[in-house]
């Protein structure tokens, strides 16, 4: 997943302005399906809009790979830096901040203030570095829970996220059925293929390949994986574009109008591909990326049901809209059909929409009228039930 730039066309008036994060504490033990066990954990997070007296408005966003809790809004010091889905949050917006409170979370394991790799293990009193748990989405949302139940909130109006979020809202509509109204689910798929799996080993062995790695613990050793980082975000961007779209931004332009015969950056793509990759590389976390793409490869919950996705989704309570877009070859149409279908076969409350957008799986980041106004338009449906 790519950060979007911020629309021209998002005026600051449409904007929650500035935000605080903040962080809760929880002296909890938070078991994890690998087996270990949190002792305790901290997520930090920002909100958005005002809580009702019912506290029945309450929307929670799911942060895919490398974004976090930093959904809409700018931080006082730095205006530049806007939410990664600044365009569809906030006042006016698909996501009405004038009528939802919004929830934007860090997941652990995460590397922007949630407990996770960068954290002092309390163990040793060292950062936690390679030693910090591999994580699930599962984990991710039980984690969330605990979040919800900090701020008083019994019940989610929704449930919102695209790519990796959405696997989140998916599995809270099947971990924690009663606690959500609604679950939208956007760009998404029931599991991973064998070619995402692949493309994400590429990016974790360039990363654990890296001299600097030092087996995660790069820290302690004063170093960083930054060129295996770089060549990971690389793979992954390549993945998150359209062929179409790569070629209407790119094509084959020459950086310099002439070839060079060399192996530096010739064609605009790679000048692209090698900026992003040095930009991510200066500001993520490299053993954080690692149990994200892990968390990707291991999400399936038909798994534990012979492979039975209908089965899986069996406790579904919440309406679910599924939107997908027609070129996002990641997760393809037909891996949401698979979703749809499943919930069907259970009668479940069930929307879908599939956007034709030249974009692919970055789509959901971006400005299209046609999918922020189904967006808003669901949105509008939720209000009706939950306005007092």
């Amino acid at each position: 997943m790519s950060t979007p730039s911020t629309s021209s066309a998002i005026s600051a008036a449409a904007s929650v302005g500035a935000v605080t994060p903040q962080t809760a504490r929880f002296d909890v033990p938070l078991p994890l399906r690998c087996g270990r066990e949190l002792d305790g954990f901290e997520l930090v997070y920002e909100t958005y809009g005002t809580l009702n007296a019912e506290r029945s408005n309450a929307v929670l966003i799911c942060h895919a790979l490398n974004a976090s809790h930093h959904v809409a809004g700018h931080y006082a010091d730095e205006p530049g830096n806007t939410g990664w889905w600044e365009n569809m949050i906030g006042p006016g917006k698909p996501v009405d901040t004038r009528r939802f409170f919004v929830i934007g979370v860090n997941n652990i394991g995460g590397c922007h203030g949630s407990t996770g790799p960068l954290s002092i293990n309390p163990q040793s009193g060292r950062a936690w570095g390679g030693d910090f748990p591999l994580v699930t989405v599962e984990d991710w949302v039980d984690a969330q829970q605990h979040l919800a139940n900090h701020l008083g909130i019994t019940r989610f109006a929704a449930v919102m996220g695209g790519s990796l979020g959405a696997m989140q809202a998916l599995a809270w509509a099947t971990r924690y059925p009663e606690r959500l109204r609604h679950s939208v689910i956007i760009a998404c798929t029931p599991s991973l293929s064998a070619q995402n799996i692949a493309f994400n080993e590429v990016a974790r062995q360039a990363i654990i390949t890296d001299p600097d790695f030092n087996d995660g613990n790069y820290r302690e050793k004063g170093t960083a994986p930054k060129r295996g980082l770089r060549v990971a975000r690389m793979v992954g961007h390549i993945t998150y574009l359209s062929d179409d779209e790569m070629a209407h931004k790119f094509g084959r332009q020459l950086k310099n109008g002439r070839v060079g015969y060399t192996f530096d950056t010739e064609f605009q793509i790679e000048s692209y591909l090698r900026h992003q990759g040095n930009k991510f590389a200066d500001y993520f976390d490299a053993n954080t990326y690692l149990r994200i793409t892990r968390a990707l490869d291991y999400f399936d919950p038909a798994l534990e049901h012979g492979g039975n996705l209908a089965a899986a989704l069996k406790p579904v309570q919440a309406g679910v809209l599924v939107v997908s877009f027609s070129t996002d070859w990641r997760f393809s149409p037909e891996r949401s059909h698979e979703i749809v279908h499943a919930l069907l076969k259970n009668r479940a409350r069930v929307s879908y929409a599939e956007i034709d957008a030249p974009h692919g799986h970055d789509a959901f980041l971006l400005d299209d009228p046609r999918y922020h106004g189904l967006i808003g338009a669901y949105f509008e449906r939720i209000h009706a039930e939950v306005a007092p």
